[in-house]
């Protein structure tokens, strides 16, 4: 079956979803929509599609499928009038910076009876699917133990961040979808400190740059997340797990993996520099995922329902920093 598909974002991600969607047999991108005209035409002509308002591509019969990847503010907008619309959708993360607005979206999808799959890349991970595969198979026993390490080459303009809904929701909100993926349970208490340490103009607008996360899960599993918006050496994405029966230990990405070793010691790459390049794989599975169980029926690795739990789990982390208490969820 051949797919037609209307892209909403012209930005860095939207160029990443646009690319992997040209290159999907059974799939064809017909529109890019992008407020910024210039953008839009620009990302359309690159990958063979049409530059398109809104209004054009929901008014389409033929597009069954709308790929969101526009500013977060804008995400239940779109989830809301694909899903009046009959379409299904693929949308980044999160749903929506509102936990009732994120609720209200997957209602609406669910009555609309259409497919919505979230963005949560890292599951599509090469290494880190490989380290679920194995503790699904029981390798190293029981997980007990998650320690994630979550770490950019830097910060963000503090305008940006002023309308990001903070650390929690816009940054660490990964950790926490990887937390529920690895563990396999849910979070029944958590605890979030935080400090400004990498730019004051960052505590100007209200948020922090550097955070620490405590979880235990129903089962009494636990979690430790430690992040920051600043990593000179690159874009830093480790986490291990400690089982009943050994551990799994997932490293960062290089562009290469040459080791030489000679008198002033032993060198090698540094990691990816940034998301981009670090995911760029994950990208393009998880839409290709996306894509397969469309057509099989099959159910996606990461449902509306897993955006809305990842950010209830960001709102309590923000709770529980404001307030320098921990949250029992």
């Amino acid at each position: 079956m051949n797919r037609q598909v209307a892209l909403f974002g012209a930005g860095r991600i939207g160029r990443i979803h646009a690319a992997n969607l040209a290159a999907l047999p059974g799939v064809q991108l017909r529109y890019v929509c992008d407020p910024v005209a210039d953008s839009a035409a620009s990302l359309a002509q690159q990958v063979g599609a049409q530059a398109a308002t809104l209004d054009q591509a929901f008014e389409d019969p033929a597009i069954d499928v709308v790929a969101i990847a526009s500013p977060t503010d804008t995400h239940s907008d779109l989830i809301g009038r694909a899903a009046a619309a009959r379409k299904h959708i693929f949308c980044e993360k999160p749903v929506d910076l509102s936990v009732p607005r994120a609720v209200a979206c997957a209602e609406s999808v669910k009555a609309a009876g259409i497919a919505c799959m979230i963005g949560f890349q890292r599951r599509f991970d090469p290494t880190f699917s490989d380290a679920k595969q194995r503790l699904a198979r029981g390798d190293i026993g029981e997980a007990e133990v998650l320690v994630i390490t979550s770490r950019d080459p830097g910060a963000p303009p503090a305008q940006y961040l002023k309308g990001s809904g903070g650390i929690f929701r816009d940054m660490l909100i990964h950790d926490f979808d990887v937390f529920r993926w690895i563990l396999g349970d849910e979070a029944a208490w958590l605890s979030a400190t935080g400090s400004c340490l990498v730019d004051p103009a960052i505590a100007e607008v209200g948020d922090i740059d550097t955070a620490a996360v405590t979880l235990r899960t129903r089962g009494g599993r636990l979690c430790q997340i430690n992040a920051s918006r600043r990593a000179a050496y690159g874009y830093d994405q480790r986490f291990e797990v400690l089982g009943s029966r050994g551990l799994l230990a997932c490293g960062n990405h290089r562009p290469t993996e040459v080791m030489q070793m000679d008198a002033q010691g032993v060198h090698h790459d540094k990691p990816e520099h940034f998301f981009l390049q670090r995911y760029r794989e994950a990208y393009r599975l998880e839409v290709a995922h996306f894509f397969e169980c469309l057509q099989s029926g099959a159910p996606f690795r990461t449902s509306i329902d897993d955006g809305v739990a990842a950010q209830k789990l960001a709102d309590a982390a923000t709770e529980s920093w404001r307030c320098g208490q921990a949250v029992a969820l």
